[in-house]
């Protein structure tokens, strides 16, 4: 790829680093600050009023989808892009200042809740226009090797937010941390997204959405996504069995690790931290190999090992007794989940045109994403709570199955032309011959 491509690549990417930064802290924080916004008790019943909002959070996504995949797919993938960051940023300057339970009693978690549902809003346009910018960016011979990078800068975020919570398990106590500790990411996140506002005011357009001739009226609209509503499906379909195995081993181990295997918070964020770099190393590279042999085979091999492996994983990681064990289960985990997070952006941009392609990749992403991901952390703690821990497992295992049906089923994507995609052409649910 040239340099341009690159350029477009990296801006792209940075953006989408920082709003995976502000969506994950909340999550990498959340031992921390739950008791300032819910009164004292059973520490699992604050993880869960956290992890609830969590979840609301991912229920504003399809709200977000419809909104900025509209904005994309009529005003072009940069306007979309420079919409995201700016939300991010408001709703991360929400939560660094919002009053505690002791302050304020439950208009704490109220503000709480207003930046969750402003986060969730943001992120439910930010991975669609991520995702089509990415795409259409790409030399078509290396769509998956260029889309990979959303992942790589998704675990980024992630790695940072770890990394400062790391640094500042290091270097304040742990009373410090709970009560104003916790703070100091969100605020760090604000001006990160102040900062590449500023870099994407200065983004390039792709050609492949400077070029396209469809009809101005159509673009972006519900009507037009109803024509490739097989599509639509085959994204939720898709993303079922990928979402619930990535938000478990990324958002919801370090809590696991401590919560349930018994290991110190020390331990478990620097197990997630290890394990997280492998992974956002592996994305480039399963990219690149899906540009060879194709998008199906990866997403395969994914869902048959989460399938097979969720259950003897997450049983094995809760009894772990260090670091390392745990770090080679999480590392297993995570190597079969980078079938489907390394080429899944990419195959669900490839299934629609380019008039309707961001609002056809968010809205259905956001809504697969508010079932089964956002609620994923939620639904792991309720099992937990409820004294059957080991039913998550089998849940992860399943929504792994129903995905895999569709992988096997459908057709491959990795040789259309993304300029000439179009509602006869694009890849649908048949049998694979």
């Amino acid at each position: 790829m040239g340099r341009q491509h690159w350029k477009k690549i990296w801006v792209g990417s940075a953006g989408n680093m920082v709003e995976w930064f502000d969506w994950f802290v909340y999550a990498s924080f959340a031992t921390y600050f739950a008791g300032a916004f819910f009164p004292s008790g059973n520490p699992t019943a604050q993880l869960m009023n956290t992890a609830g909002i969590f979840a609301v959070g991912f229920f504003m996504r399809p709200v977000g989808g419809w909104l900025l995949g509209r904005v994309g797919d009529r005003r072009g993938r940069k306007a979309a892009l420079t919409l995201t960051v700016t939300l991010m940023s408001v709703s991360a300057l929400l939560i660094a200042v919002a009053p505690t339970y002791d302050v304020a009693g439950y208009g704490g978690a109220f503000v709480l809740l207003v930046a969750r549902l402003l986060q969730g809003l943001s992120v439910g346009g930010e991975y669609a226009a991520s995702a089509t910018y990415l795409t259409e960016a790409s030399d078509p011979r290396r769509r998956g090797f260029a889309s990979s990078f959303q992942y790589v800068s998704m675990t980024a975020g992630q790695l940072a937010g770890l990394g400062l919570l790391i640094i500042l398990q290091h270097t304040l106590s742990d009373t410090a941390l709970h009560d104003y500790g916790w703070r100091i990411p969100f605020a760090v996140g604000a001006l990160g997204a102040a900062v590449v506002f500023y870099l994407r005011r200065n983004m390039l357009e792709t050609e492949v959405y400077a070029e396209d001739t469809s009809h101005a009226a159509e673009r972006g609209t519900l009507r037009a996504l109803w024509q490739h509503r097989r599509e639509a499906f085959l994204v939720i379909a898709l993303t079922m069995g990928g979402t619930v195995a990535y938000y478990t081993y990324t958002t919801y181990l370090t809590k696991y690790l401590s919560n349930s295997a018994g290991l110190s918070k020390e331990t478990a964020t620097l197990v997630s931290f290890t394990a997280l770099t492998v992974f956002a190393c592996l994305q480039p590279l399963a990219g690149a190999l899906s540009d060879r042999i194709g998008r199906r085979p990866l997403l395969i091999t994914f869902a048959v090992g989460s399938t097979v492996l969720t259950v003897p994983v997450l049983t094995l990681l809760k009894r772990v007794n260090g670091y390392w064990p745990a770090l080679g289960l999480s590392l297993l985990a995570l190597v079969v989940v980078t079938g489907y997070t390394s080429i899944n952006a990419c195959v669900k941009a490839e299934l629609f045109p380019t008039g309707v392609r961001a609002l056809g990749v968010a809205l259905p992403y956001a809504l697969a994403n508010a079932l089964f991901g956002g609620t994923a952390e939620y639904i792991a703690l309720w099992f937990k709570d409820a004294g059957i821990e080991s039913g998550f497992s089998w849940y992860v295992a399943g929504c792994a199955a129903v995905s895999l049906v569709v992988y096997v089923t459908m057709r491959e994507t990795k040789d259309l032309d993304l300029a000439r995609v179009a509602s006869r052409e694009a890849p649908s649910v048949t049998t694979a011959s």
